[in-house]
């Protein structure tokens, strides 16, 4: 993410061990065996910024989303289909839903007992469920969808407009339009069919599907294979000019808001997407899904823009000044920093703005603008070293915070500067490739480096991600 206005930059090991997308199902038990004992899932994944975000219990493998949305009333209604792995003997499991109704729900197609606890939808099978065992649940839900309104971190979730609405925000929005285990630590395929009134445009995730029109409603269909973050999940809907071309292969989908120019800041900022991520990739190794492109949206309650998984949205006022590449070099570094190789817990949120912001660095050198040193020392003179909050534990409410974004770019110069060059690159590209569609730490990035360059790294990750004080450059 990044947010307008903050120094130019603002923008789980918790997974249940055993619990893999393709995991098989538990063989029998003998009949000499204790019968197992059955559990409810935790009510949150357990992280220690947010505890009750996501839930425990089960790994989810893929969100199947059929959803029609009436922006003339607000109304949204859907059926999603949940794969998932039973990671513990479930008695009952929770997804998030914050004020959507769920209906009818069925697991393994035997109707279960559903009941809304706040924004928590609980769920309880007819049968417990065998730790190790798929299972799928189907959940037809409706009502008027919800946002979260956030003075620190920001507006998200379903986000109203005139044409439309845009479904965008973190570290939380998934759960305001569809039942999810809403914590970056479960990552998951997605796979979204939106109907909206013919005319009407709705834009998502990954590569486009067919489109097809029947009595006045559209349905455009939309899917991601790599398994995403749930808070990376979004759709746009309303009046676009979609451009869809192919790129390196792979469909390219820029899509800018009627109401901005044509040829406007916006549009010219987008068109360099493929431009950037050839560049990135020259650095980070290969780009790591299967679509690419860009939404520019001209809402001016969304103040950031949001590396949404192969399809980042911008904000308005990104491109107020003229074209803005910068914003967008920085979101998408995100698809193989923050996307691809996702956090484990909000903590490490520097692993995904910190390389971002070092992304940012070097597009600038690469296009002739200062090199990735005049931008460290830049941020280095301009860093209001006496600020709370560490680059690398800045606590939750500090996640968007100058220290994770500024100091956390800092952070990856310094490594640069500490191991050489020639094993930094080598680091890059192994930390993208080796974690690719996974969850990494902090403490793995500084085994990793220390691999790589045959040094020992903890006073300098120290220094510089876990004090506030000023260290001395690199």
């Amino acid at each position: 993410m990044r947010r307008v206005g903050i120094a130019g930059v603002l923008g789980l090991a918790l997974v249940a061990a055993g619990c893999t997308s393709d995991a098989q199902p538990a063989p029998a038990r003998s009949s000499s065996a204790p019968p197992p004992s059955f559990a409810a899932g935790a009510d949150g994944i357990g992280d220690p910024y947010f505890p009750k975000y996501g839930n425990g219990g089960y790994d989810v493998a893929g969100y199947d989303l059929k959803v029609r949305y009436d922006p003339r009333n607000d109304q949204l209604t859907g059926t999603a289909t949940i794969t998932a792995t039973a990671g513990q003997d479930l008695s009952r499991f929770n997804f998030d839903l914050s004020k959507l109704a769920a209906r009818n729900v069925t697991v393994d197609g035997v109707r279960a007992s559903s009941r809304a606890e706040g924004n928590e939808l609980v769920i309880t099978p007819t049968e417990g469920i065998v730790a190790g065992r798929p299972f799928t649940v189907v959940i037809e839900y409706g009502g008027e969808p919800s946002q979260f309104a956030n003075s620190v971190l920001g507006d998200g979730g379903w986000l109203e407009n005139p044409d439309g609405a845009v479904a965008l925000g973190q570290p939380e929005s998934a759960s305001t339009w569809f039942p999810v285990n809403d914590h970056p630590a479960d990552k998951a395929t997605f796979k979204l069919e939106m109907t909206v009134p013919e005319g009407v445009e709705a834009i998502s995730n990954g590569v486009p599907g067919p489109r097809r029109t029947t009595g006045g409603w559209t349905t455009w269909s939309w899917s991601e294979s790599s398994p995403l973050a749930s808070y990376l999940a979004m759709v746009v809907i309303g009046q676009y000019r979609i451009t869809t071309t192919t790129h390196g292969g792979k469909p390219m989908v820029l899509a800018v808001a009627e109401s901005l120019p044509a040829d406007g800041p916006a549009a010219r900022s987008l068109a360099r997407t493929g431009e950037i991520t050839d560049f990135l990739a020259t650095r980070f190794g290969p780009y790591p899904f299967d679509a690419n492109g860009g939404v520019a949206v001209d809402d001016r309650n969304i103040g950031y823009a949001l590396e949404t998984q192969s399809r980042p949205v911008y904000g308005p006022a990104f491109f107020s000044g003229g074209p803005n590449e910068s914003v967008v070099a920085h979101e998408l570094a995100h698809q193989w920093f923050g996307d691809s190789v996702a956090l484990e817990k909000w903590q490490d949120i520097w692993l995904n703005e910190g390389f971002a912001t070092y992304a940012e660095w070097l597009w600038d050198e690469h296009k002739g603008t200062q090199t990735v040193e005049q931008s460290f020392d830049a941020a280095y003179n301009s860093y209001a070293w006496d600020q709370p909050g560490e680059a690398g534990n800045p606590g939750a409410g500090r996640i968007f915070g100058q220290a994770v974004y500024q100091r956390g770019g800092m952070t990856v110069y310094a490594l640069r500067k500490t191991i050489g060059d020639a094993a930094f690159d080598q680091l890059l590209k192994r930390w993208t490739s080796e974690n690719k569609d996974g969850n990494a730490s902090t403490d793995d990035l500084i085994a990793m480096a220390e691999e790589v360059s045959g040094k020992q790294l903890d006073d300098l990750f120290r220094t510089w991600l876990f004090t506030t004080g000023k260290p001395a450059k690199p």
